[in-house]
């Protein structure tokens, strides 16, 4: 695999999600790709966020729901913006 993605590339994973152009198991494949790739070297930032998509499809029980719904998302979002900005 080539061309680690950015945070830009991450961040956009997170706003996908929440509008729906991405599964939430797409999104997980996506990151543990990513955090598995051995020889990579992560900045903070985008190791924080990747470990969180990495465990965005976890299911809360057998109702279907998502153990961090899409509240949570936009939370991380939020917070993966203002370290960004900071």
């Amino acid at each position: 695999m080539t061309g680690q993605p950015g945070l830009d590339e991450i961040e956009e994973r997170f706003v996908a999600i929440l509008e729906g152009r991405l599964s939430r198991d797409e999104a997980d494949r996506w990151a543990v790709r990513w955090i598995t790739e051995g020889g990579l070297v992560w900045e903070g930032l985008a190791w924080w966020a990747l470990n969180l998509l990495s465990g965005v499809d976890l299911p809360a029980g057998p109702t279907g729901e998502y153990l961090h719904d899409d509240e949570q998302v936009r939370t991380w979002l939020q917070e993966l913006r203002q370290r960004r900005a900071m």
